[in-house]
């Protein structure tokens, strides 16, 4: 007879994105409706007549709180992930736990890019003795998640998901897979992006992915709105402390809400574009629910992919509807990325630490800059202001999905 599978349990948050340098700082601002985009204050924009001069950049530059040999050693994408890690293990009450079994699950959709392309300047310009000895590490994927193994003695694994911007959504629920699979008691995970360079901000606007409001970067991410034109770039990382529930028991942890089930599939449809049925996205989250143990008629909110971009938004719709019928009318959703921009690998992993805070206090946040709900989103966004998620056992649904089809749901429950 086989045991019952480990429930796996939230107990720490830590983030650092354009809207605070804290996970509470953050959560604050969303609450307030605070837009975190604004005009590029960088040289290279008019140099390379960049046709998007904004983007969502962080308020706490990493070099603010890490020490000087740290942000030279790291690619600010690690940098931002030992940010937000630090946090949210001070946050869990800095657990004490076997090295063996703690792990660390940190995802990126692009990774150390800046370093990259520094190194490759250097090269072109100064020589092959001029480029910095610790590229290489710097600008691997796996890098922040090596660095927080390294910072907490992590020796249950060390694991890097790379899935485009549902690789710290996967990353949480690779990290909730590790615990009940018996391989750890505690894990470190979630997402970290640093990619506001013009490298990046070129190659997305030629997708024409990205918004290209200059006049207004406030309003640029705009959900759900019929005059959307596309996401802005954000930047920034987020992480949660996963632990088993006997673990987190034993030590008298406070147990913030249940991560109850993590749902994955992947479109096999187009490399960027959307499957528009919704198919891929829509199995992903019926199965989080299911895997929850719940039903459609349990789920009471949805933090959404939501990016602002024509197609995307209404693919992510069609999927709802697909997934959850006429019970999808009793969810409130949101877009947060109408505030944060959007984060990329590091998306998901916010967003998850919102879908806890929302749990925690029983409220959803808002989705801003939505002048005209595009008639084919037959939702009930929740618009403007936060809204009450009211008594009882709550059950909450963060979507994440990634170029290359990868879709990502994670599903949250209050604890008792």
């Amino acid at each position: 007879m086989t045991s019952p599978r480990p429930t796996v349990v939230v107990t720490g948050l830590g983030a650092t994105t354009p809207l605070g340098g804290t996970a509470e700082e953050t959560w604050q601002a969303i609450l307030a409706g605070r837009p975190g985009a604004a005009t590029l204050d960088e040289s290279w924009v008019e140099e390379f007549e960049l046709p998007v001069s904004f983007a969502a950049q962080l308020t706490v530059p990493a070099a603010e709180v890490l020490k000087k040999v740290e942000t030279k050693r790291l690619d600010p994408f690690a940098q931002y992930a030992l940010v937000a890690s630090r946090e949210a293990w001070a946050n869990a009450g800095s657990p004490e736990v076997e090295p063996e079994r703690l792990a660390s699950a940190v995802g990126t959709g692009i990774g150390g890019v800046q370093t990259l392309l520094t190194a490759w300047e250097a090269l072109r310009t100064k020589g092959p003795r001029r480029v910095y000895p610790l590229s290489i590490p710097m600008l691997m994927p796996n890098s922040a998640a090596g660095t927080v193994s390294l910072e907490f003695g992590a020796r249950a694994g060390a694991h890097t998901l790379v899935s485009a911007c549902s690789s710290g959504a996967e990353s949480i629920g690779y990290g909730a897979h590790l615990i009940r699979e018996g391989l750890a008691d505690v894990v470190i995970a979630g997402g970290a992006e640093a990619s506001i360079h013009p490298l990046p901000i070129s190659g997305f606007a030629a997708m024409q992915a990205l918004s290209t409001r200059n006049d207004s970067p406030q309003t640029a991410s705009r959900p759900y709105d019929t005059d959307r034109d596309g996401f802005v770039l954000g930047e920034g990382a987020a992480i949660l402390i996963l632990e088993s529930e006997e673990h987190a028991r034993a030590r008298g942890a406070n147990i913030i809400c249940e991560l109850a089930g993590f749902g994955v599939s992947a479109d096999s449809h187009h490399i960027a574009a959307p499957e528009p049925e919704g198919a891929g996205a829509s199995r992903a989250m019926a199965d989080a629910v299911r895997d929850a143990g719940a039903t459609p008629a349990d789920l009471c909110h949805i933090n959404a992919h939501a990016t602002s971009t024509p197609v995307g938004d209404v693919a992510e719709v069609a999927a709802i509807r697909r997934a959850f019928g006429d019970d999808a009318d009793h969810m409130a959703v949101s877009g947060t990325k109408s505030m944060t921009g959007h984060l990329l690998g590091a998306a998901g992993a916010l967003e998850a630490v919102f879908s806890v805070q929302a749990v925690r206090d029983r409220v959803a946040p808002p989705t801003i800059n939505i002048d005209n709900l595009d008639p084919a989103v037959t939702l009930d966004v929740v618009r403007d202001t936060p809204r009450p998620l009211g008594d009882g056992d709550l059950l909450v649904l963060d979507n994440s999905f990634g170029f290359g089809g990868h879709n990502v749901a994670l599903a949250f429950r209050t604890f008792a």
